[in-house]
C-alpha cells in the first residue's frame, strides 16, 4: 500500500514572518498519521520553517536546487545547503522552471541524481500543455519526460525515494482541473512507463502525485483514484484549504 504524499508548493509567496506565522497556525491541525505532508517555502524561509515544524511529522521541502556541489554559480543553491537546514524533499522540473528558466529533462535528471546522492527525495514534475493534450500527443510527451528525467537512476531509489508529480500545465494556476479520471489515466500511464523502464514491482511502489488546481472540493475524489498517490498543491497550500486537503 503506497502512502499518500501531499506537498504544498508556496512558489514565490510569503515572506519569512508571514510564512512562519501561517505554519504555526496550521501545523497542529494537520493529520500526518496516514499521509506524508511536505511544505515547500521559498529559499530564504527554509531555515525558519524548518524550526517551525520541528517536533512535528511535517517534512520540509525545497522548490529547486542546483546539480553542482559548489562553485561560482551565482544565485544557485546546492544539495548540501538544503540538507543543512533539514530539507527532506525537493521539487525538480516544475513546469514553471521548464517554461521560464529553460530547464530540460537532462537538467532535471542531474538534479534528481544529486538529490538522491544526499538522501533527499526528488519530486520530479512532468506534464503536457493544453496544445499537446488537444493534439493527442500528451502520452508521448509525458513518456519522454519520465524516461529522460529518471534516466540511469537505480530502481530501488525510484521505488523508495523518488516521487513523480503529474502536473498538466494547462491546469496549473488556471482554475482548470483535470477530471479525476483524466488525472488517474495519466498517472496509471506513468506507472506503466516506469514498469517498462524497470519492472512491475518498482512501478507498484513508486508514488505518483497529481498537481493542478487541487482544492478541498475535488481533493477527496482525486486522492481516492487507484493510481494517484497524493497531490502537489499550489495556491491552496497558502490557506487553510491545505489543511482540508491533507485531512481529506
Amino acid at each position: 500500500m503506497r502512502k499518500k504524499i501531499i506537498a504544498g508548493n508556496w512558489k514565490m509567496n510569503y515572506c519569512v514572518n508571514k510564512g512562519e506565522a501561517f505554519v504555526e497556525e496550521i501545523k497542529n491541525s494537520i493529520n500526518t498519521d496516514e499521509v506524508d505532508v511536505v511544505i515547500c517555502p521559498n529559499f530564504v524561509s527554509l531555515d525558519r520553517i524548518s524550526d517551525a515544524i520541528d517536533g512535528t511529522s511535517v517534512k520540509l521541502g525545497a522548490q529547486n536546487v542546483y546539480f553542482e556541489d559548489k562553485g561560482a554559480y551565482t544565485g544557485e543553491t546546492s544539495v548540501d545547503m538544503l540538507a543543512a537546514v533539514g530539507v527532506s524533499y525537493c521539487i525538480v522540473g516544475h513546469s514553471e522552471r521548464r517554461q521560464y528558466f529553460a530547464e530540460t529533462d537532462e537538467i532535471v535528471n542531474k538534479k534528481a541524481k544529486k538529490l538522491l546522492e544526499k538522501d533527499i527525495c526528488p519530486i520530479v514534475c512532468v506534464g503536457e500543455t493544453l496544445e499537446e493534450r488537444e493534439s493527442n500527443t500528451m502520452f508521448e510527451v509525458v513518456e519522454k519526460e519520465v524516461r529522460d528525467s529518471l534516466a540511469d537512476i537505480d530502481k530501488e531509489l525510484i521505488a523508495n525515494k523518488v516521487v513523480i508529480a503529474y502536473e498538466p500545465i494547462w491546469a496549473i494556476g488556471t482554475g482548470k482541473t483535470a477530471t479525476a479520471e483524466q488525472a488517474n489515466e495519466m498517472c496509471k500511464f506513468i506507472r506503466e512507463v516506469v514498469a517498462k523502464m524497470y519492472d512491475e514491482a518498482t512501478a507498484e511502489k513508486v508514488r505518483i502525485q497529481y498537481g493542478g488546481s487541487v482544492k478541498p472540493s475535488n481533493a477527496n475524489e482525486i486522492l481516492n483514484m487507484s493510481d494517484i498517490d497524493g497531490a502537489l498543491v499550489g495556491g491552496a497550500s497558502l490557506t487553510n484549504d491545505f489543511v482540508a486537503i491533507v485531512n481529506y
